[in-house]
């Protein structure tokens, strides 16, 4: 799995997560859309594949993407900006 997301990471900003897997549609949709928002929230995108641990793909299985941010799951599947905004909004 390949990101494109490209972000200056400065020491406040969040780190987020997607557990996904390689040749996943599902995956490039959910960084594309995290891509549109980087001019508005200040976050970094650590991606995991979870094909690469027994354990990862014992949890997620065929669900995936997976955005979690502080232990949290925000949505699965497709960005949900809405969840996002409100987690953006919760912590800050």
């Amino acid at each position: 799995m390949e990101a494109r997301v490209s972000s200056l990471v400065m020491p406040d900003s969040v780190r987020l997560i997607i557990y996904g897997r390689k040749d996943c549609h599902l995956c490039f949709d959910m960084i594309a859309a995290l891509n549109e928002l980087q001019t508005r929230f200040c976050f970094r995108v650590e991606l995991v594949d979870v094909d690469s641990n027994v354990e990862l793909l014992a949890q997620f299985g065929e669900r995936v993407p997976v955005l979690i941010a502080g232990g949290e799951e925000i949505c699965h599947f497709h960005l949900d900006p809405i969840a996002l905004d409100a987690y953006f909004a919760k912590i800050r």
